[in-house]
């Protein structure tokens, strides 16, 4: 198979459903600027202004469009260039797209997605945080964060085709991660769980960026002899954790590893979810691992001290060991 970037992955499965007259995109700078992150460079040249649409600075105004468009039958794929900007559209996501099936008794779906970007390096405080929780807190919604250029791509053009409104979340330190993906059309089912790597002394459970960086801190161990496994739950509602639940009874050790912040966010839910299913073959408490609980500092070197790295992930699986 081809080995594409994340960008590109995307572009393709974003130029598979735009064969769907239904589908159209979107966003701030979307157009003639190609996206903040350059997904959807040409887009604007290849399927025109009707259906690849440049929006003023009005988050709230996007999704309230997705959402009526995607009642009426449409497609919509609204982007929002940061999760930070997410905020303004909270009231839209939350009280409208994730709620309208329930509240019209299944007569009315909302079939839209919400393609938006976590990330950080020196962006400040306001333009560096994780929403990750408070979208997958919210009943009616699905939320997605895959970790390779195969399940971007899949599991994106899942979610275009899924009835329900999806919250899609990139990460803006991934896009030049590279991978083996299909050049042909294909779907990854959303809300189900993958195995990353095979271990037995202890699980590894994570999603997005953070597969990545608990890989190589898996590389690091293995040279002690510590066979870390790793789960890749991929989707955060529905979250599947059987994957995670099966390797725990084989480690009987656990790492959660997420990037937001340790207090009420999604660590906490799945080691919530690793001790209820899972408690008779606990060896150990479960630790986990996240950003240090404080606005994200613009300094660079306290920034670094702030975020999830590696060593921090080595530390912990050591530490669960002992």
């Amino acid at each position: 198979m081809p080995v594409i970037t994340v960008r590109e992955a995307l572009r393709q499965a974003l130029h598979d459903a735009m064969q769907d007259e239904r589908v159209f995109i979107i966003g701030e700078d979307i157009g003639h600027y190609g996206s903040t992150y350059g997904v959807t460079a040409g887009f604007l040249e290849q399927y025109g202004p009707e259906r690849v649409r440049d929006t003023p600075i009005a988050e709230s105004g996007i999704v309230g469009i997705a959402i009526g468009a995607a009642m009426v039958g449409m497609r919509p794929i609204a982007e929002i260039m940061s999760v930070n900007f997410s905020l303004l559209a909270f009231d839209m996501l939350f009280n409208h797209a994730a709620k309208i099936y329930s509240m019209f008794g299944g007569q009315i779906t909302v079939p839209m997605v919400l393609r938006t970007t976590n990330g950080w390096t020196q962006l400040s405080a306001t333009h560096s945080q994780s929403f990750d929780v408070y979208f997958a807190h919210m009943p009616g919604l699905k939320v997605v964060a895959p970790a390779t250029p195969y399940d971007m791509k899949g599991m994106l053009k899942a979610a275009i085709e899924d009835p329900d409104p999806v919250v899609f979340i990139e990460h803006t330190l991934m896009y030049t991660v590279k991978g083996e993906v299909p050049e042909e059309s294909y779907t990854v089912p959303l809300g189900k769980a993958r195995l990353a790597r095979e271990g037995r002394d202890i699980t590894v459970v994570t999603y997005s960026r953070m597969v990545h960086l608990s890989q190589q801190a898996a590389d690091i161990l293995a040279r002690d002899g510590i066979e870390v496994e790793i789960v890749d739950l991929r989707t955060l509602r529905p979250l599947d954790m059987s994957v995670a639940i099966e390797s725990f009874k084989k480690t009987n050790h656990a790492v959660v590893v997420t990037e937001d912040w340790q207090s009420f966010g999604t660590s906490a839910e799945i080691a919530a979810r690793l001790y209820e299913y899972g408690f008779d073959y606990l060896d150990a408490p479960i630790a986990r691992v996240n950003f240090r609980e404080v606005p994200m500092p613009y300094s660079k070197n306290l920034e670094l001290q702030t975020v999830v790295t590696v060593d921090r992930i080595v530390h912990a699986i050591r530490k669960t060991l002992s």
